[in-house]
């Protein structure tokens, strides 16, 4: 193979110096179509990616083969952008079925950016190339990302040939592997040859004409500002933003405006991007589908209506602008259970009744209900304890007439503690049920 790419670039360099000649050359590629024979190494990256697996690249009889189309147009005198359309062949169901099967050809469309150091007049020169590419492989649709280098060999900037090699780095792993991908080809210039210019003959001798001193159409005699070009409609005078007021009379020469604005445009005092003629808050910016108002806040709790899931009931910005049960007359603490139970205590059930009646209320309020226990027994034990207890509170408050759609229930268990652990009082704070807004 190396001989092979060595004998390549002999050729090719001897190629060059024969059809070189001493006419300068364009500053940029023009418009090529080629023609590249590919090959693809899919388990060179085995090796690459694990390098205590020792080096796997495939046999070229191992490779899968196919050929491309490619366009290229020079953006600058370095930087290159290029297409390709590839139709390799391989077994591309194995991929994903786990099954062998027969090769199936592939379909590619790969964009890329080829970069060199030299300018494109020089015969041989490197370049750097990275992309993304995407194809149709059987029915399976794969994208990657192709990054490499290649070798450019110019043929007087007419033929251009090309020898790449690239990683491209897959992005569908159940669909295309990573892979080396060689690629050997040429390409032609097609872009037109430019015209040659001729230079006219002279023109005959013309018969003096009245003066016009600023070349502007309109002579001196009848030209109000004879020294500078401007428009017959306007006397002679100029109006360089084209409002239809002279640039001497114009307080913003360079910007088209209105008469009653001196020539200026409509005013947008606080810069929101709405003029104050249709701004109904000039002074304050503002939005366009507000009339050049702020975004409003109907119930004044700093949370505007487009983010606030209640708009007509103040709320906290930690809750979508929504209230939650402790903004109203309910105590959580009073949320108790006897002792390594699910059982609610009486005034635990009092305490629910008044949470019924605050969503009963509040119809835009919802309810996550969070149960924790103390550190006593086992931890798997209090987890599912925790998760019954908040369970017991979702059903009683859904028996007692709350929508269940606006409650949710979790147990944590031993998580989160308020409260000491080692003594009673703070295992009995930590035997608990947690509410919190969850709109």
């Amino acid at each position: 193979m190396k001989h092979k790419l060595k004998l390549l670039v002999a050729l090719v360099v001897l190629c060059s110096s024969a059809f070189a000649q001493k006419n300068s050359l364009p500053a940029k590629k023009g418009h090529l179509i080629g023609l590249h024979f590919n090959l693809a190494d899919y388990k060179a990256p085995t090796g690459i990616n694990d390098p205590i697996s020792g080096k796997v690249y495939s046999a070229i009889k191992e490779m899968s083969k196919g050929v491309s189309i490619s366009y290229w147009k020079g953006l600058t005198n370095k930087i290159d952008f290029s297409v390709k359309a590839n139709m390799m062949l391989r077994d591309y169901a194995a991929i994903y079925r786990g099954v062998s099967g027969k090769s199936e050809i592939g379909i590619e469309l790969e964009p890329t950016i080829n970069i060199r150091p030299n300018s494109d007049a020089a015969k041989i020169s490197p370049f750097l190339t990275v992309g993304i590419g995407g194809g149709i492989y059987n029915d399976k649709f794969g994208a990657y990302v192709p990054a490499g280098f290649g070798l450019q060999f110019n043929m007087n900037s007419v033929t251009y040939f090309f020898a790449q090699s690239q990683y491209k780095f897959t992005l569908t792993d159940k669909v295309l592997g990573d892979n080396l991908f060689y690629s050997f080809g040429f390409a032609q210039n097609i872009s037109k040859q430019r015209p040659v210019v001729v230079i006219p003959p002279p023109p005959p001798p013309v018969v003096e004409a009245p003066k016009d001193r600023d070349g502007d159409g309109v002579i001196d005699a009848e030209d109000k500002c004879p020294d500078v070009k401007g428009l017959a409609s306007l006397q002679g005078c100029p109006d360089t933003d084209g409002d239809g007021i002279t640039d001497a009379a114009d307080k913003c020469p360079t910007v088209a405006g209105l008469a009653k604005y001196n020539g200026c445009p409509i005013p947008d005092t606080d810069k929101d991007g709405v003029n104050d003629e249709q701004d109904k808050c000039p002074t304050v910016p503002g939005f366009a589908r507000y009339q050049g108002c702020p975004i409003p806040d109907t119930d004044g709790d700093g949370v505007n209506d487009e983010e606030d899931k209640c708009p007509n009931e103040k709320g906290t910005k930690e809750n979508n602008g929504c209230p939650v049960l402790a903004d109203f007359s309910f105590n959580a603490t009073n949320v108790q259970f006897l002792t390594g139970s699910a059982t609610l205590t009486t005034n635990a059930k009092t305490e629910l009744d008044k949470g019924v009646a605050i969503l009963a209320a509040h119809t835009t309020l919802n309810v996550a209900i969070n149960g924790y226990t103390d550190n006593t027994g086992n931890a798997n034990t209090n987890l599912a304890l925790s998760q019954k207890r908040a369970d017991i509170v979702k059903a009683y408050m859904v028996k007692k007439g709350v929508a269940a759609t606006r409650l949710t229930a979790k147990g944590f268990g031993v998580a989160s503690p308020i409260a000491d652990n080692k003594t009673a009082t703070g295992r009995a704070q930590n035997r608990r049920v947690e509410f919190k807004g969850n709109n």
